[in-house]
């Protein structure tokens, strides 16, 4: 299935033009409410952040660290759905029309929305990433076609070569690599290992390639960004914004990304 250009292809081209490399943010939606959630979605992208990552709360998100698991479960106790995700897309695309929107969940929420899916570019959505599924199958395969999202796929550093190229071209927005052998939230980054990776990943794809799980100072993404399209934040916002929740005032959080995004395009 050919898919059409969405906000994310024109976000990388651009960036591409300007020589910047892609902050890409992470925040799980309904943690601490869906209010909230909107708030932040808007201070990321004034903060710098060029991609929005929204998590889909699940029961049993097994990729990721104890920051993010516990994330979810507060949204669950919201009874944070994905239908209420897809209103909160509709709401942050009344006042912002071009910043991408990835959705990151599980196998189980979106099969069971499967026809929701299918219109899901039509409340602002512009991907998803299914994090269960092999990277080597894609949305179709599970009757869900809509040539509007893209399908972003995760590559390991324990993913084979073969397995690697038939990733490459299952894929399409960017390709996103995981930094670390474990869970969202570890540490013990391997810059000469992510390196090698990564150039073979782009030996295999025209696709850029995106650096994830484990990024937590400037300097961690500076190291990163060197050897990468762009690079992905979680596990410590997640945190960040647990912690700063009662206040709703989320201002550090913001301050911290500028940091982030300074580092990655100096």
């Amino acid at each position: 299935m050919e898919y059409l250009l969405t906000r994310l292809d024109d976000r990388i081209l651009s960036l591409n033009k300007a020589k910047k490399k892609a902050l890409v943010a992470y925040l799980v939606a309904g943690d601490p409410s869906l209010d909230s959630t909107l708030e932040l979605m808007h201070g990321f992208v004034d903060a710098g952040v060029d991609i929005l990552e929204v998590g889909v709360p699940f029961t049993d998100p097994i990729a990721e660290g104890p920051i993010i698991q516990a994330a979810h479960d507060r949204a669950l106790k919201n009874n944070t759905s994905l239908s209420d995700i897809f209103k909160l897309v509709e709401k942050f695309r009344e006042k912002d029309s071009k910043t991408p929107i990835i959705l990151m969940g599980y196998m189980n929420t979106f099969l069971a929305n499967s026809q929701a899916l299918q219109e899901a570019h039509t409340s602002g959505t512009d991907a998803v990433l299914i994090v269960d599924i092999p990277g080597e199958s894609n949305l179709e395969k599970f009757g869900i076609k809509n040539k509007n999202l893209a399908f972003i796929s995760l590559i390991a550093p324990t993913t084979s070569e073969d397995r690697i190229s038939q990733i490459c071209n299952k894929s399409s927005g960017f390709i996103y690599y995981v930094t670390l052998r474990g869970v969202t939230g570890s540490s013990h980054l391997d810059i000469s290992e992510t390196e090698e990776n990564i150039n073979y990943i782009k030996s295999q794809t025209l696709l850029p390639v995106f650096a994830g799980f484990g990024i937590k100072t400037p300097d961690d993404a500076s190291n990163l960004s060197k050897i990468s399209d762009g690079i992905v934040i979680g596990s410590s916002l997640v945190e960040m914004i647990h912690h700063q929740s009662n206040q709703k005032e989320f201002k550090k959080i913001y301050n911290y990304l500028h940091e982030i995004s300074e580092a990655i395009n100096r």
